[in-house]
């Protein structure tokens, strides 16, 4: 049998490149080797401020998104984290075994306080635990991660082989898959790509868009003129962008071309625009044939919701039985 795995995003906007290239283009990849849970995680969403009106939307477009890009219902679990509600159930009963000094250890922690100053709330310090339930709620095996979340699996591990040695044998302790770090830097080469920094590219955006976008980005500082010789690692296009879509052939035309001062930075972004909309026009067409499919969507959302729901429930009733709660 394959091994589980669980992976989950935040609707915090429409999915941009980092995100995509980062997260969900794995998933694809993943889907087909393991037996997979992924998640549209909107309670991790509400953690730090969030408009209300706005995140019905964003989660039925990052659902949507998430389908485009090539994430298939049939052979993969896709669901709205709250529409299952024993992430709550399995989250509370954690944090009885969640030891205070382990949260306050958390680096994520300690950067999202001081992101959000003025709103260092409960769940965002015990945000790891609802973390260490989502996986342990579908006895995943396998979480893949970025090098930067290894500190949250090692915790979810603590916590589970707590609560085992506790109460008994429930859980497995999961493992990282370390994926491909892909710290995919925004268009202006000094943050990371976000949305609310709007120096993102959505991989949704048409292809007029994308151009209007690039066009700006910062390159080599080195080159302020044509003439200019650079170097493409230090440009943020060529690291950034054009490495993720770019193929062997306009890769050695943009290294050669910088080094030797042949092509301006304008040539090299048309090169990279021209890649970039032959890999995104495809997903942004799909995002929009199954967005107009309202009931389809529904359909799918429900479809995920049970498929989770069946393995949720068997989980947190195995776990009620040996607390003594069922």
């Amino acid at each position: 049998m394959k091994e589980r795995l669980f992976s989950g995003i935040r609707p915090t906007g429409s999915l941009h490149i980092g995100n995509y290239l980062g997260a969900v283009k794995n998933w694809v990849d993943l889907q087909d080797k393991y037996e997979s849970f992924f998640s549209v995680v909107d309670l991790h969403a509400i953690t730090t401020p969030f408009n209300p009106k706005e995140l019905p939307s964003k989660i039925k477009d990052m659902f949507c998104e998430i389908l485009a890009s090539g994430v298939d219902p049939e052979k993969s679990t896709l669901f709205v984290q709250s529409h299952v509600k024993e992430h709550l159930e399995l989250t509370w009963i954690l944090s009885t075994l969640t030891n205070f000094n382990w949260l306050t250890g958390m680096i994520q922690f300690k950067e999202k306080s001081e992101q959000h100053a003025e709103n260092v709330n409960l769940a965002l310090f015990s945000y790891p635990t609802l973390q260490t339930a989502d996986i342990a709620l579908y006895k995943a095996k396998v979480v893949p991660i970025g090098e930067d979340q290894v500190q949250h699996i090692e915790l979810a591990r603590d916590i589970l082989r707590k609560f085992n040695y506790t109460y008994g044998d429930v859980f497995i302790e999961p493992k990282e898959l370390i994926t491909e770090s892909k710290r995919i830097m925004g268009l202006d080469a000094t943050n990371k790509m976000s949305k609310s920094l709007n120096n993102y590219i959505a991989i949704t955006d048409t292809s007029e868009d994308i151009f209007k976008k690039l066009r700006p980005a910062v390159t080599d500082p080195a080159r302020i003129r044509k003439t200019d010789a650079g170097t493409p690692e230090k440009c943020n296009v060529y690291t950034s962008f054009h490495k993720y879509f770019s193929d062997e052939e306009t890769l050695k035309t943009v290294q050669e071309g910088c080094t030797k001062a042949t092509i301006g930075c304008i040539d090299c972004k048309k090169l990279l625009h021209k890649n970039m909309d032959q890999h995104l026009s495809p997903i942004r067409e799909r995002y929009l044939e199954i967005k107009s499919k309202v009931s389809y969507v529904d359909e799918m959302i429900d479809f995920g919701r049970e498929k989770a729901q069946k393995v949720a429930s068997e989980t947190i009733k195995s776990v009620k039985e040996v607390i003594g709660l069922w």
